[in-house]
């Protein structure tokens, strides 16, 4: 009898946690290397939510709380729904989790039978296909096109769409291209899938405050009320507020769905930290000057990353909308071999290459479902994300 589950064995780690990895043990060697792996601000989390965590601890809120938030928490995210994009909803639609992964791996988990199929937009987050097989779902991939800005189409959503789809996957801006979707371009898919009342919408929104030059942010429930009963908005601290490892995510949704994933949670990891719950009110109902201070920082380093890589010989990188990465292409550097003698058959090949050669850590876009590319968080200071971009373009000069 084997020790390791079926289930385990259809799912393989994160390709950017193992590249992470990999990036800080030859750092630990003494390597010069750069890490552009990790999707997380480099920033410190602002200081009044620091200091309400403290406070949290001194206030003697170090005990479990309600599996899925406290009620504070659950009225402060209304609120944010209700100011920032006009959806309302009620406490008991809210639920509160250990990050954003754990609402998202909730719903699949709640919900999904052996059979059932989730549309996920390629290229996607790395999670999203092993979330699906873990719940016994299957996954139903659709290419978004370079040339489409990484969008998929309403016609590809449309042909996509089976009698066994139970949802669809919608991240917008998107890890790991940063493509958004826009008001006109949301309505088209939700045009689609009003015409199916079986298919739910997961939108998973974490980089909402992280758009750039006059793209605007909308969710489906937003553009589409008809969907608000079958959609589950996806939210958290991580990103905006520069919280990831405080590890809070929220979602709001139909109070079945959301009591069902609060079952779930309760026989998983319970409640999501006391404190970080507390220091996640204080985000959400505190000043929120940090929001376009950082966002005026990531348009920047956006700007000075895709110019820095689009002078490397035989690669193409389009302006992302919004998030912190950026998604080039290396269609015209498969086949060349690199100074240092590896043959870039593919683009893991090139990762590795330009990783043992040139000390920069990147993530091969097979691992996004979209090949040839690759991904860079450009989450880190100006001069780095300057020195990185002049090592790959040196990398690709050597290509021959």
């Amino acid at each position: 009898m084997s020790l390791l589950s079926q289930t385990l064995a259809r799912v393989k780690p994160s390709p950017t946690i193992a590249i992470t990895g990999r990036a800080r043990e030859l750092a630990a060697e003494g390597r010069d290397i750069i890490s552009l792996s990790a999707g997380e601000p480099d920033f410190d989390t602002p200081k009044h939510i620091r200091e309400a965590g403290k406070a949290a601890i001194d206030a003697g809120h170090t005990r479990y709380t309600a599996v899925d938030g406290i009620p504070e928490l659950k009225r402060a995210i209304c609120d944010k729904f209700k100011r920032e994009n006009d959806l309302d909803y009620t406490p008991e639609q809210i639920t509160v989790g250990t990050g954003g992964k754990q609402i998202l791996y909730n719903a699949l988990m709640a919900t999904l039978n052996p059979g059932d199929e989730v549309i996920i937009p390629a290229p996607y987050w790395v999670s999203y296909p092993d979330m699906v097989l873990l719940a016994g779902g299957t996954p139903v991939v659709i290419e978004g096109a370079m040339d489409n800005g990484y969008r998929i189409t309403p016609e590809q959503l449309e042909a996509a769409i089976t009698p066994r789809t139970k949802w669809l996957i919608l991240n917008s801006p998107s890890n790991p291209t940063g493509a958004g979707y826009g008001a006109a371009e949301m309505r088209a898919l939700t045009d689609v899938l009003m015409r199916h009342p079986d298919v739910w919408v997961l939108a998973d929104d974490i980089y909402e405050h992280l758009v750039f030059d006059d793209f605007k942010f909308v969710t489906p429930a937003q553009i589409e009320p008809g969907l608000k009963d079958r959609t589950l908005t996806m939210n958290g601290v991580s990103k905006s507020y520069a919280m990831t490892g405080w590890r809070i995510g929220y979602g709001a949704g139909p109070v079945e769905l959301v009591k069902a994933m609060g079952k779930l949670q309760s026989q998983s990891t319970s409640n999501p930290t006391s404190i970080s719950q507390y220091a996640a009110l204080a985000a959400l109902e505190g000043p929120q000057d940090y929001l376009e201070e950082s966002r005026l920082v990531f348009q920047r380093r956006r700007d000075l990353v895709v110019e820095g890589l689009n002078k490397c010989a035989g690669m193409t990188c389009p302006v992302p909308q919004g998030a912190f990465y950026v998604y080039p292409s290396i269609r015209d550097l498969i086949g060349k071999t690199s100074a240092g003698g590896t043959l870039i058959s593919d683009d893991e090949a090139f990762a590795t290459a330009l990783l043992d050669e040139t000390g920069v850590a990147v993530v091969f876009g097979a691992a996004f479902g979209l090949s040839p590319h690759f991904r860079i968080s450009y989450a880190t200071s100006d001069e780095v994300l300057a020195d990185a971009c002049d090592r790959i373009r040196r990398f690709c000069e050597g290509l021959a």
